[in-house]
């Protein structure tokens, strides 16, 4: 599933519950989401973050 500023438009607490549903959806279904986001906030529960700037990757990272 890739998902475009899922939290964009919504009030923190709404976009916390998201990010949650999404993160439940991951274990329960044992699927993959591709969140693009600025909301660095969103990144705590990503098991691998890849950071773009100009068009290039900067970062790679796997979560501890």
């Amino acid at each position: 599933m890739l998902a475009d500023e899922p939290t964009g438009e919504l009030d923190s607490q709404t976009g916390t519950e998201i990010v949650a549903l999404l993160r439940d959806t991951v274990r329960d279904q044992k699927t993959t989401f591709v969140i693009v986001t600025h909301d660095a906030s969103l990144v705590v529960p990503g098991d691998r973050v890849v950071r773009l700037r100009d068009g290039k990757v900067v970062d790679d990272s796997i979560a501890p």
